[in-house]
C-alpha cells in the first residue's frame, strides 16, 4: 500500500481526518482567508503543523477544477491500515460479523464507494491485498465521504493465507459474480461472512474463487448486462445487513 503521501482536500475530509485519524496527518495547508476558529483549535490540540496555502498552490497539487475550499492536508495512507494479525486480535467473531474483501478493484471511485457502503451496512473491516489493487488516494477518500477514517482498513499481504485463516475461524466466504450459483436474496448468512468483490472488467480472480464457499448473483433485468462493482456491493451489503440488524447498532 505504498502511496506514502497524498493530499486530501476540502473541509469535510479534513475534519474527518482530524477527528478519527489525526495520526495520519502530517501537515495542513490553509488559505490565509480561512478564519474558522474551531478548525484551527483542533489542529492546535492535535499538534498538527499548519502552513500557508499560497495562491495557485492547491490547483497545482490537486487540480484547478477541484473544490478544495482553501484547505489541503498531507496524509500518510499507510497509517490508515491495520495489519491483518493485529486486526484479528481485536475482532469479535459472531454471526453478525461481516468483512469486505476487495479482489483487484482498480477504480478509486469504486474503492471509495465500497468502503462507504461497508461502513454504512455494518462491516467490521475492509480487507485489501497489496497487489493489483487501487491505492488509497484523494479520490478514494472523497468517494468514501470520509469513511476511510471510520472503518478498519486491513492490509492483506498474503491473501491466500489470510482467507484460509478466516475459514478456520468459522467465516463463510462468498464471491459476488454475475453468474453466481445462488441468488443473493436466497443467501441466509447464518455464520460470520466475508463478501468478495472482484475487478471491474474481469470479476473475481480464479485465485479468490478457490476460497469461496459459494458465489452469489444479483438478479437484474435482461436489458442490463451487469452492475458496476460499487453498486453491486451496496446491494449485497444491504442484503446482508437486513439479516443482521444488530450490525447497524452503535457499538
Amino acid at each position: 500500500m505504498k502511496h506514502e503521501k497524498i493530499y486530501i482536500y476540502g473541509k469535510h475530509a479534513l475534519l474527518e481526518a482530524l477527528d478519527h485519524a489525526p495520526h495520519a496527518l502530517g501537515r495542513v495547508y490553509l488559505d490565509a482567508n480561512i478564519k474558522e476558529k474551531g478548525l484551527r483549535e483542533k489542529l492546535n490540540e492535535r499538534g498538527i503543523m499548519v502552513s500557508p496555502l499560497g495562491k495557485g498552490d492547491a490547483g497545482r497539487v490537486v487540480g484547478k477544477n477541484t473544490s478544495h475550499q482553501g484547505m489541503l492536508g498531507l496524509l500518510r495512507p499507510s497509517m490508515l491500515f491495520v495489519p491483518f494479525e493485529k486486526f484479528l486480535e481485536t475482532l469479535s467473531v459472531t454471526p453478525d460479523t461481516m468483512l469486505v474483501y476487495l479482489d483487484g478493484v482498480q477504480d478509486p471511485h469504486n474503492v471509495g464507494a465500497i468502503i462507504r457502503s461497508a461502513a454504512a451496512f455494518g462491516a467490521a473491516g475492509v480487507l485489501m491485498p497489496r497487489q493489483k489493487q487501487a491505492l488509497i488516494s484523494a479520490g478514494v477518500v472523497k468517494a468514501s465521504a470520509g469513511m476511510v477514517f471510520h472503518i478498519p482498513l486491513v492490509e492483506l499481504p498474503e491473501p491466500d493465507k489470510g482467507l484460509s485463516i478466516l475459514h478456520k475461524k468459522g467465516f463463510k466466504i462468498f464471491g459476488m459474480a454475475g453468474e453466481g450459483a445462488t441468488p443473493l436474496l436466497q443467501a441466509q448468512f447464518q455464520q460470520p461472512t466475508v463478501l468478495l468483490f472482484g475487478n471491474e472488467g474481469e470479476g473475481l480472480s480464479g485465485r479468490a474463487r478457490t476460497h469461496c464457499d459459494g458465489t452469489l448473483s444479483i438478479p437484474i433485468h435482461p436489458r442490463t448486462e451487469s452492475l458496476n462493482v460499487a453498486a453491486a456491493a451496496a446491494v449485497a451489503l444491504n442484503a446482508w445487513s437486513q439479516r443482521h440488524p444488530k450490525a447497524l447498532s452503535p457499538q
